[in-house]
């Protein structure tokens, strides 16, 4: 399991005085009114940065950080993960989990059948959907609805799915 978790990823720069565009990877983007801290992974380390200001355009949010007060200051970091601890992070209902706890789980069939590794999750209007890869490498699209995701056993990094009549043809 991740000790962090990503809430954003730094876009662009946003005027002079050190702000920066952020593409929220969060359901909840109000949350970023709440934080006080995040890291910033630089790829070689961990930044600890402090929250001074908050604004939302369109689909963005736009933070100010204390440590930073000039454009070339973040110019550098366009492109770098924004992260939190999980215990900054929001209470999951019955039922939810973090997208990166689901990544790399084994999946198995009702009958018990090695079905592939979760690879990645789409997020859709109805229903998130989740890509499995088979030891052939084919991928299988499942619905992540109750009457096809029957366990997730996030400990043991294994799922438990029911096949819906079509999904493997």
């Amino acid at each position: 399991m991740e000790s962090y978790l990503r809430v954003g990823v730094i876009s662009s720069t946003h005027g002079l005085k050190g702000e920066v565009k952020v593409f929220p990877t969060t359901d909840d983007t109000e949350r970023f009114r709440r934080l006080k801290k995040v890291l910033l992974d630089t790829g070689k380390e961990y930044k600890s940065l402090e929250v001074a200001g908050v604004k939302f355009f369109k689909n963005q949010v736009i933070l100010k950080f204390r440590e930073f007060n000039h454009i070339n200051e973040v110019e550098q970091y366009k492109g770098k993960d924004l992260l939190i601890t999980r215990d900054q992070a929001v209470p999951l209902e019955e039922n939810e989990n973090f997208i990166t706890d689901l990544i790399g789980m084994e999946v198995y069939t009702d009958q018990e059948q090695l079905l592939g590794i979760l690879r990645d999750v789409l997020k859709t209007g109805a229903n998130d959907v989740y890509v499995v890869e088979s030891g052939e490498g084919k991928e299988v699209l499942l619905p992540a609805i109750p009457s096809c995701i029957l366990d997730v056993d996030v400990e043991a990094a294994r799922m438990r799915v029911h096949l819906l009549e079509g999904l493997l043809d």
